[in-house]
């Protein structure tokens, strides 16, 4: 087609914008964990999204119902679960890391499809599983392979919850539209928060001092700092996942789930930036091994945006 040059090109640029984006907020969910706790983020980020949402729907003319409510409900749960487990980790590890941990989520959807669902894997396929597998132990590095530090596995736990709800999309949810993805996205984290955030005041627990205590920290009065950065959050999150979306309906899905890798190197160079830290040539190496297994299998198959 004679368009396609163009397209490609606004694809890269959507994606780029996405991946500076999400890698600029993910970098300052450290700040918003050294006040409050995981489940009074996700709730207020909620809000202020669900606030947004509202006032863009009519002019943009979004449709926010869900054709089937069960389907988008059981998605937004399993895509809910690795995301609370990705914020989890932020507070913990630099964001290139766990970035790298869930992007992951192809090799899981391949090996999902191939034992749930009875789907193939080709040639290509099975050595890209392998590639992506020694690039995730490197980036995770010895204290993930010895077992003895959980906050390192948990990017690939949330690799493997989002490579569930990936494939939720396609089987599931294949006639909803992609706003209405989004709005079950954030009000299953939503709604994750205030539970979380109820069970903690009901039954306390010891909680660690600064980010430390980010999954423990139940709610507490907010900050003028946590309201900007969780709002920052929120918007952020808005505009780079509509992005990717249109990105996705221009083009077709296995050129731009290639441009979503920007994400990577988008993350540590903030983290960098902002925060001085540096990676390992060890995890830069497994960084691009990943990289390297998203481009073999979105050769053969397509993957879903990060929603």
């Amino acid at each position: 087609m004679t368009d396609t040059p163009n397209r490609t090109l606004a694809v890269a640029g959507a994606v780029l914008i996405y991946a500076c984006l999400i890698g600029f907020t993910d970098n300052y969910v450290r700040v918003i964990a050294a006040e409050v706790g995981l489940w009074q983020f996700h709730a207020t980020r909620t809000a202020m999204a669900a606030a947004l949402l509202a006032i863009l729907a009519l002019p943009l003319g979004l449709r926010l119902r869900p054709r089937r409510f069960r389907a988008v409900f059981a998605r937004s749960a399993i895509h809910g679960a690795a995301m609370l487990i990705y914020f989890g980790a932020l507070a913990y590890l630099p964001v290139a890391q766990v970035a790298a941990g869930l992007f992951t989520a192809p090799i899981f959807v391949l090996l999902i499809q191939r034992f749930a669902y009875g789907h193939p894997i080709r040639g290509l396929q099975v050595l890209a599983v392998a590639v992506g597998f020694a690039g995730a132990v490197m980036v995770l590095g010895p204290e993930a392979t010895s077992g003895t530090s959980l906050p390192a596995l948990l990017p690939v736990i949330a690799g493997a919850l989002y490579a569930m709800g990936n494939i939720a999309t396609r089987e599931w949810c294949s006639g909803e539209t992609a706003e209405t993805l989004v709005a079950g996205f954030f009000g299953m984290l939503g709604v994750l928060g205030l539970f979380g955030m109820v069970v903690l005041t009901l039954a306390p627990i010891a909680v660690p001092e600064g980010a430390e205590g980010f999954l423990q920290r139940g709610p507490v009065w907010p900050t003028g700092s946590f309201l900007w950065w969780t709002f920052v959050q929120a918007a952020g999150s808005l505009l780079g996942i509509g992005l990717v979306i249109k990105a996705y309906q221009i083009a077709e899905a296995s050129r731009v789930s290639v441009f979503e890798y920007v994400v990577l190197p988008a993350s540590a160079g903030w983290g960098f930036l902002l925060w001085g830290e540096t990676l390992t040539w060890l995890a830069v190496s497994g960084m691009g091994l990943i990289a390297l297994a998203g481009v073999m299998i979105a050769r053969q198959s397509p993957t879903a945006s990060r929603q």
